[in-house]
């Protein structure tokens, strides 16, 4: 359970680094997300979360 605070502490982080480093390319970004259809968007989540579970297979393996 402490591993994953962790890394959902880091997700955190990072994403705050972003936003604060580049706003208006983090607003464009959203934006096109927002234009873009759910099935896609859908699927750009599970390619997201297959390549994490394959990098902490790789990492932790």
């Amino acid at each position: 359970m402490q591993d994953l605070l962790a890394a959902i502490c880091v997700a955190f982080v990072i994403e705050g680094i972003l936003y604060a480093l580049f706003p208006e390319a983090m607003r464009r970004f959203i934006s096109q997300v927002l234009g873009l259809p759910e099935g896609q968007v859908r699927a750009m989540g599970l390619v997201a979360a297959v390549i994490g579970v394959l990098g902490l297979w790789v990492v932790r393996g």
